[in-house]
């Protein structure tokens, strides 16, 4: 049986180390300052993009992989003789999952195959481990897809930001939104949904009623939440997704808590101290 190889995207912010130790390939996104154009985590991180921004004042814009970048990615698996299973940013946030669908087209049936994850961040990088976990088990190509196409609407992905401004300059709020939001301290708590991303739930006041309104979403799931995996995904404020780790560990006892960072490109959007809890129903 030909070996199935995950492939997944710059935007599911899986550790390095999780990348090399389970073999998974990542296609990068891209990162545009004005002119200037780099892939997502070869040619930039977030240290340096937070830098970027706050020296040049110019906020930066993402970009998908085209399909000649997917077919340049996926043509030395396949000609090998082996087979891929892509799984990528939400179809309603970005054309990457339509560019991946295009090259695909270009291999043979039953070759190639495509998972829009309808999510971003590490509610990707839960579906990705998923697949790896089953690839890992011996699992055909098709059997792999199934299972994940299963399990995109159980994922449960909700995020907190702790600015307005990043959302704003990528226009995603409006001005005036953004104003109020400052005025007000309105911390967002931000849900996705379909592959969409909607406010949940608009938190005013300290931070610390942000984290505890953000444990409060599987708690009310408690009773159908997987404990197999849950992840906690942070740009730059570790000190809140420790104590969110320990605070799920506590409520939820699950198998294994993955503790990730933001990449570039929810950096890109979303900007620091962002932190966000991806889970997945039974």
């Amino acid at each position: 049986m030909a070996k199935v190889h995950i492939v997944t995207d710059s935007t599911s912010d899986l550790p390095q180390h999780i990348l090399i130790e389970r073999s998974i390939q990542v296609v990068p996104l891209y990162v545009n300052f004005n002119d200037e154009i780099f892939k997502d985590d070869i040619d930039i991180n977030p240290s340096l993009l937070y830098k970027k921004v706050q020296e040049s004042g110019i906020y930066p814009k993402t970009s998908s992989p085209s399909p000649k970048d997917f077919i340049d990615f996926f043509k030395p698996i396949v000609d090998k003789g082996d087979q891929v299973l892509y799984i990528g940013l939400s179809s309603q946030l970005s054309s990457t999952i339509q560019n991946a669908r295009i090259a695909a087209s270009e291999f043979p049936d039953h070759t190639v195959l495509v998972v829009d994850s309808l999510n971003l961040s590490a509610g990707i990088g839960m579906l990705v481990l998923e697949a790896s976990d089953l690839a890992l088990q011996g699992k055909s190509l098709e059997e792999i897809s199934k299972v994940l196409h299963a399990k995109v609407p159980k994922v449960k992905t909700f995020f907190a930001v702790d600015t307005l401004q990043y959302l704003h300059k990528g226009g995603r709020c409006s001005s005036l939104q953004n104003l109020i939001g400052t005025m007000f301290r309105v911390r967002p708590i931000l849900h996705v949904v379909n592959g969409k991303i909607i406010v949940q739930k608009k938190v005013r006041g300290k931070r610390e009623k942000q984290i505890d309104e953000m444990l409060q979403f599987p708690k009310s799931e408690s009773n159908s939440i997987s404990i197999k995996r849950i992840i906690v995904n942070h740009s730059f404020c570790p000190d809140d997704a420790e104590l969110l780790r320990k605070e799920l560990d506590k409520s939820f006892s699950p198998e294994e808590i993955v503790i990730t960072e933001a990449g570039c490109v929810i950096s890109s959007h979303c900007g620091p101290n962002t932190f966000s809890i991806v889970y997945c129903l039974e």
